[in-house]
């Protein structure tokens, strides 16, 4: 900028330097013409500096677009300081464009364009400076965000093992709550001379007997339930009391299954329960027959029986 400004008043002085030597030089031969040689060689060196300061203020231009391109990607917290910036170059370019494009301006109005191209550079290496500021809060933020990624990737992970704990802590206490079955029996009876005897025939079957041992070393209950589902050879679920098993009941993986009779009793810690009862149906198919027990939707115990 410098070299330019030094560039164009030496072409300024030697122009002006030139005319009045000619202009002395050549006085009394050409006196009725020293108006119109100072004037004619005067507006040649104006429009040299002119087209100088034309030449000066693209340069700057297109530096300046080129900031401006770059900028405007910048940050949001400098966005008002730089449509202030932005306004005020806006106003320069349109001040200097005038004065340029008028080709009678005059030395004053030449020095004022010089003046505003000076001003113009000053507020494009101003906006250089508040660029390179932004890249920085641009590389300290993406370094800021780069390291709150791998905080938040830790905490879920984190967060992820904790639930996997939790969930497994979970799973060992539902399975701690559940009763130890044994001595699980399925028995058809028969009634032989007022007697109760088991049967294999499905024909003399009059009832099913269930009975089964419940055991929890770790709980009390003052009221729990276990449900017993009987299959029949037909795959059906055996259902003499259609109101007792209407609502389905729901296991631990989140499936409805009809049951043939729910037990509810009081439990206190460490007893062998010992639980026994008869289902009555109308008639029983020949085949197998499967038993299972469930406690808060675990299943807990199975057996089967085949009658022929």
């Amino acid at each position: 900028m410098k070299d330019t400004k030094t560039l164009l008043l030496v072409m300024l002085s030697v122009g002006l330097t030139g005319t009045w030597v000619y202009h002395l030089y050549d006085k009394t031969q050409y006196s009725s013409r020293r108006k119109e040689v100072f004037i004619k060689d005067s507006t040649a060196v104006a429009e040299a500096v002119q087209d100088s300061l034309q030449k000066l203020y693209t340069r700057s231009l297109r530096s300046l677009d080129q900031e401006l391109d770059s900028t405007r990607s910048g940050a949001d917290s400098l966005k008002s300081a730089l449509q202030l910036k932005l306004g005020e170059i806006n106003r320069l370019r349109n001040e200097i464009n005038s004065i340029l494009k008028n080709r009678g301006a005059s030395q004053s109005d030449l020095l004022l364009a010089r003046k505003k191209i000076n001003e113009l550079q000053g507020l494009v290496e101003e906006m250089k400076g508040e660029k390179l500021n932004m890249e920085e809060e641009k590389q300290k933020l993406a370094e800021r965000m780069t390291q709150l990624n791998g905080e938040i990737s830790g905490l879920q992970e984190n967060m992820k093992k904790l639930g996997d704990e939790n969930r497994v802590l979970s799973e060992k206490m539902n399975l701690a709550s559940l009763f130890v079955a044994s001595e699980i029996r399925l028995s058809p009876v028969t009634l032989k001379n007022d007697k109760e005897i088991e049967t294999s025939q499905a024909k003399k079957t009059s009832k099913l007997v269930i009975s089964f041992t419940v055991q929890n070393n770790v709980y009390d209950y003052e009221g729990t339930e276990v449900f017993i589902i009987i299959t029949q050879p037909d795959g059906k679920v055996l259902t003499p009391d259609v109101w007792e098993s209407a609502t389905p009941m729901t296991t631990h993986s989140g499936d409805r299954r009809s049951y043939t009779r729910k037990v509810r009793f009081e439990y206190a810690k460490g007893e062998a329960k010992h639980l026994t009862f008869a289902i009555n149906a109308d008639a029983y198919q020949p085949g197998n027959y499967v038993l299972q027990l469930y406690h808060k939707g675990y299943m807990i115990g199975q057996t089967g029986k085949n009658l022929y």
